[in-house]
């Protein structure tokens, strides 16, 4: 067979390709190790050297020309395939509007982010930790004595012990996030540190795993008075009330002097809570002055740096503000659950727009 008839014959067979199974198979037969082409190539070694050298050249030049051959018709049955399934997969916009998403946003969620928007407006940053810790940040740094219950197995999730006979554990408060910021950061200070806690308790108002807030400010001048003012400020815009009565009781935390815990005023009306009315009182948060061993442990000078710091359960709260009874549905992926008391997905709180609305 001449050059020629073999080159038409091969475009021929490229040409009549009716999709790109066939057209690899052709391109096998053409240009693979056994194809035509490569089986003329073997003729070569036969001629002599000015035969080679002009066989060579319509060699190479025909193998030039089927590889653009095979391109060209690729990119054309590619074009048709996307065509035909262009074709296929036409949309109806004469159909009936989908249904809004099912989604929701989960009520941890939410109040975590009413939260981080109120104590922002307020000039605070979001600070985080890790989950795992060990005795330095959990307990020690924080002025809690070696005999203390919280310590104890009953109440915390240890790991096993490392050779050393030193163990980590889960958190039991964010409050080591307090400690790592003090021996990062310089002072002024003014963070807040939500997050997810462990403790070994379980029943309608405590869960293993729960959500906690807390916050710090230190720097040279912060006093009691400025405590009390900000916990007031955050009730108002959490609760979403124009007013609120608040009660600062004398308690004892091994990291704050003095400590407070912190009542609000409401009404049991109907068996409803109702914040901001009423004279019952219903306490809500733990507060206090940075201890000065707090203050020492955290890498700064206690007689020139001084603070508050307050702490609260976020699925606490969440409870108290939308009137949820049990603390474990909030565990349970329930989603009925969820449709009840979720927001929608893509409500944002803003204090402007409202932070619930």
């Amino acid at each position: 067979m001449s050059l020629q008839t073999l080159e038409q014959s091969l475009i021929d067979g490229i040409q009549a390709a009716a999709d790109e199974t066939e057209l690899e198979s052709m391109r096998v037969s053409a240009l693979g190790k056994k194809g035509a082409l490569s089986e003329r190539m073997k003729t070569l070694a036969d001629m002599t050297p000015d035969e080679r050298k002009v066989a060579g050249a319509e060699l190479n030049a025909l193998k030039e020309k089927l590889t653009q051959a095979i391109a060209a018709k690729k990119a054309g049955l590619q074009a048709k395939s996307l065509e035909a399934r262009l074709a296929t997969e036409k949309v109806d916009v004469t159909l009936p509007a989908r249904p809004e998403t099912q989604g929701s946003i989960h009520p941890v969620s939410q109040v975590w982010e009413e939260i981080v928007q109120i104590w922002g407006d307020l000039g605070f940053s979001v600070a985080e930790g890790p989950h795992i810790e060990n005795d330095f940040y959990n307990f020690t740094a924080l002025n809690m004595p070696a005999e203390h219950p919280a310590r104890q197995e009953h109440d915390t999730f240890y790991f096993h012990p490392k050779g050393d006979g030193t163990r980590m554990l889960l958190r039991t408060h964010t409050s080591p996030v307090q400690i790592r910021t003090m021996l990062e950061q310089k002072p002024p200070i003014r963070i807040i540190a939500p997050g997810r806690t462990f403790r070994s308790d379980s029943d309608q108002t405590h869960t293993p795993m729960f959500h906690q807030i807390e916050g710090l400010v230190i720097d040279e001048e912060t006093h009691l008075g400025h405590l009390k003012w900000a916990l007031a400020e955050f009730c108002k815009a959490f609760f979403e009330i124009d007013d609120v009565k608040m009660r600062f009781r004398a308690s004892h935390f091994p990291f704050t002097e003095p400590s407070m815990e912190v009542d609000i005023n409401c009404s049991w009306e109907g068996g409803q809570v109702k914040i901001g009315q009423g004279t019952s009182w219903l306490e809500i948060l733990g507060s206090g002055m940075v201890h000065p061993n707090v203050i020492k442990a955290g890498g700064l000078d206690p007689d020139r740096y001084q603070g508050f710091a307050f702490g609260m359960g976020l699925d606490r709260i969440a409870m108290l503000k939308y009137g949820i009874p049990d603390l474990r549905a909030f565990f349970e992926a329930d989603l009925r659950w969820l449709r009840h008391y979720g927001f929608r997905a893509l409500h944002i709180p803003t204090l402007a727009g409202g932070l619930s609305s």
